[in-house]
């Protein structure tokens, strides 16, 4: 899925961010079903949910997986949730129709 492989390293995007940049908004659950069977062939780790937080139950050993593939890239990842500073943007499409020329970031 292109969506995902274009995060960058030190980047994350919200699953509906991911669907919507895939052409499919609206579609964020398909997203987390895509990931969990790429069976890390995706950069699945810099994919969270819209508040920040990791969608694994806290204390799992995927969620500690996660948290520690985002910290090795940079991300500030504190009690399971990515720090304000790396949070997906909260209005991924009212920004789109303000800016159209411009990519999501």
């Amino acid at each position: 899925m292109a969506a995902v492989q274009a995060i960058g390293p030190g980047q994350v995007r919200s699953y509906a961010q991911v669907a919507a940049a895939a052409g499919l908004p609206g579609r964020a659950r398909q997203v987390a079903r895509v990931l969990a069977g790429s069976e890390g062939r995706l950069p699945w780790h810099r994919v969270v949910r819209a508040d920040g937080r990791i969608a694994f139950a806290p204390g799992s050993a995927q969620a500690a997986e996660q948290a520690a593939a985002l910290q090795a890239e940079g991300v500030v990842v504190v009690n399971g949730r990515v720090a304000r500073a790396w949070r997906p943007a909260p209005a991924l499409d009212a920004w789109l129709w303000q800016q159209p020329d411009r990519p999501p970031v």
